[in-house]
């Protein structure tokens, strides 16, 4: 799986997510990337993206979004997704969730886009 422009990497990334692929989903993140898996909540590196994603599949999520590219300049590009989740919680009762993301991408020198910074809540997610 390899974005070859920016929109791709959110499409990339829900199909992954979709199937349930966390090697997939790693895939898209440099090395030293930041996720933030829940609102106020920020991780780093992809040891930290992986356990936090790994506990997304397990509630077998079904995402759908609408990505788009806010600016580009050179090898970045920030881009946006309205989304929408929904998943089992632990005690088997169906959520539902909804955000429009903020992600900072990165161009790699083999041309494909990841993830270096993702922010799934955008600015909804962060303290005020």
């Amino acid at each position: 799986m390899i974005a070859r422009t920016p929109d791709e990497l959110d499409t990339l990334f829900a199909k992954a997510l979709n199937a349930g692929d966390l090697d997939a989903l790693m895939s898209l993140y440099e090395p030293d990337a930041s996720l933030m898996p829940s609102p106020g909540n920020v991780v780093v590196g992809k040891v930290a993206i992986r356990a936090a994603l790994a506990g997304f599949i397990s509630a077998k999520p079904r995402m759908t979004l609408n990505a788009r590219t806010l600016s580009q300049t050179g090898d970045l590009a920030l881009v946006t997704a309205e989304w929408q989740l929904s998943m089992t919680d632990q005690e088997g009762k169906a959520v539902a969730m909804t955000g429009q993301s903020v992600e900072v991408l990165r161009r790699q020198g083999d041309g494909r886009w990841l993830f270096a910074i993702d922010f799934p809540f955008g600015v909804a997610g962060t303290p005020a």
